[in-house]
């Protein structure tokens, strides 16, 4: 039997979406990367064939295999672009250059991977999320960077227990290539908040290991800062 995955929550509270600079067709844009014919499998898998007996009406269900654990990352994916979208827009008392400097490039970053799912997934993929934001002080600077730290941990820990459920290589190989990026990104907001601290044992284990994370445990613990209800029942266990 299926493990059913916990629902998360998302809210409205609008964030800024920046687009892609110029249209793309999502084949075109899957060949660039370098996915050639795997594209097109991809895309035809996107024909979902789900069990949806215990999902909410008005939830919004993420899907199954490989499209769904992408949809999966495209949640994570729009809930740190529009973070950082804001943290960007208007930010908190005291920013340096330098931290203005590379909150940006993390933001870009961000925005890069949610337009990556977007167009990959296509028609399959969920409808764009609206985050609650509410308990975050974006004027202060110790409020602003605990939440980067909690949404940069929970992303690698994510991407992390979500490989072994990928069956595409080539997705597989793209995953491993965007958490390594925000493995970065954890680094750099741990070493903002205690210098030295990047690597400690509240991110990786004695093994040299860093955390891994299901999708139903990372869904709970996304769930404060989003409002709708996204349904991850259909999502591969194992």
């Amino acid at each position: 039997m299926k493990k059913k995955s916990a629902e998360l929550l998302i809210t409205p509270e609008k964030a800024s979406i920046i687009e892609m600079p110029k249209a793309m067709h999502r084949r075109n844009f899957l060949v660039q990367l370098g996915f050639g014919a795997s594209a097109a499998a991809f895309l035809a898998a996107c024909k979902k064939d789900d069990d949806n007996n215990n999902k909410p009406d008005d939830a919004i269900d993420l899907g199954s295999g490989d499209p769904g654990i992408l949809n999966y990352a495209y949640a994570l994916e729009q809930l740190e672009a529009a973070f950082y979208t804001q943290v960007i827009s208007s930010p908190f008392s005291g920013i340096t250059a330098s931290e203005t400097a590379l909150l940006t490039d993390i933001r870009d970053h961000e925005i890069a991977h949610r337009e990556f799912f977007k167009t990959a997934l296509g028609s399959a993929a969920i409808p764009a999320l609206t985050p609650n934001f509410s308990s975050i002080n974006f004027g202060d600077r110790s409020s602003v960077l605990g939440a980067a730290k909690t949404f940069e941990d929970l992303g690698v820990a994510a991407y992390n227990g979500a490989g072994k459920l990928i069956q595409s290589e080539d997705y597989l190989l793209l995953a491993g290539k965007i958490v390594s990026v925000e493995a970065r990104h954890a680094a750099y907001i741990r070493d903002l908040i205690s210098n030295g601290s990047f690597a400690d044992n509240t991110a990786v284990d004695a093994n040299g290991l860093d955390k891994a994370l299901p999708p139903s445990e990372v869904l709970m613990a996304a769930s404060g800062f989003l409002t709708s209800k996204i349904y991850g029942g259909n999502l591969p266990t194992a």
